[in-house]
């Protein structure tokens, strides 16, 4: 897995690009971050409680944080 994707899930994140995040959810190789991905955006549009929003927003970027910890970065030769 290439730290572009969760570079990019992060950025999208914190930014608020909910259309981008979504084509990186389909995108995406990582299932983990995909399913996160998803259940971040159902709880954003479609949750009405606010703390549902919130739990799953800080799961999505604890899983990132911990998927770039743990993956080696790609080597352009």
């Amino acid at each position: 897995m290439i730290n572009t994707d969760y570079d990019k899930a992060l950025y999208y994140t914190i930014w608020g690009q909910w259309d981008d995040l979504l084509i990186l959810m389909v995108r995406t190789n990582d299932q983990f971050l995909s399913k996160k991905i998803e259940t971040f955006l159902h709880a954003f549009h479609y949750h009405p409680s606010e703390q549902m929003v919130l739990d799953s927003h800080e799961d999505l970027l604890h899983y990132i944080d911990h998927a770039m910890a743990t993956t080696t970065p790609a080597v352009m030769i």
